[in-house]
């Protein structure tokens, strides 16, 4: 059985489709990289799968349970959570006043503030914010933010964990440290899928790789197999990408 099954899902808007009939699955414990030019779908596909979209056909489960269709929220409590691209933090509440609402929601949600505030402070100082607890979400870097974002959806206990470019708008370095964090949080026994437009985070982190073009399925497979598949180069990477 599979970790999560997305089988034959499609999503249209008006007439425009744009999940077809998309089928694949991810395993427990790996990371899997999900790429594709602006307008693919990925976006998409997480708000199908965390319930924030209805699908128009399809289904999707979760350990063999059908969750296709059903509320976020009770989707967050079966152990699955995303970030967002645009970061989405209480911009009036602290860092740590942010990660502990988060340990209120989810699976295993906090009994009680003390409980709460110990477990958010661990998260904070997973994610390179221990020292920045009491600072307004609003008045964090960048990357800062983003850091909170996936701490705050760390706070829900996940066991698969959504990750929707969260290292658009990073340099290098911050990069790099992205990635430590992500390889930290797979450490801690949580699968992942990265929807990602920096092509060195999918080469350097993913397991398997899987690229969407159209709302369909173009390529799966490893993650060096995908940046020489033909049919990647014209839809997505261009020439240019060997150049």
């Amino acid at each position: 059985m599979s970790f999560l099954t997305v089988d034959k899902v499609s999503k249209s808007f008006g007439g425009l489709m744009v999940i077809q009939g998309l089928s694949f699955s991810v395993e427990e414990g790996e990371i899997l990289g999900m790429i594709g030019p602006n307008g693919s779908g990925k976006t998409t596909l997480f708000n199908l799968i965390t319930g924030f979209l209805k699908t128009d056909e399809g289904r999707i489960e979760y350990f063999g349970r059908d969750i296709t269709n059903k509320r976020p929220s009770l989707i967050c409590k079966f152990g699955i959570t995303r970030t967002f691209q645009l970061v989405k933090p209480f911009t009036g509440l602290t860092a740590l006043q942010n990660v502990m609402a988060g340990r209120a929601y989810g699976r295993e949600p906090a009994k009680d503030i003390k409980q709460a505030k110990k477990e958010a402070m661990e998260i904070l100082d997973l994610t390179n914010l221990g020292r920045k607890q009491d600072v307004v979400a609003a008045q964090l870097s960048l990357i800062d933010r983003k850091r909170l974002e996936i701490a705050r959806a760390l706070a829900t206990r996940p066991k698969l964990l959504l990750l929707d470019e969260v290292f658009a708008g990073l340099n290098p370095a911050e990069t790099e440290e992205a990635l430590r964090l992500i390889i930290k949080i797979k450490d801690l026994g949580i699968t992942l899928t990265i929807v990602e437009h920096v092509i060195k985070v999918i080469l350097g982190v993913s397991h398997r790789v899987i690229v969407l073009s159209s709302g369909s399925k173009i390529f799966e497979g490893l993650p060096q197999e995908a940046v020489n598949n033909q049919r990647v180069i014209e839809a997505y990477l261009g020439k240019d990408f060997y150049a």
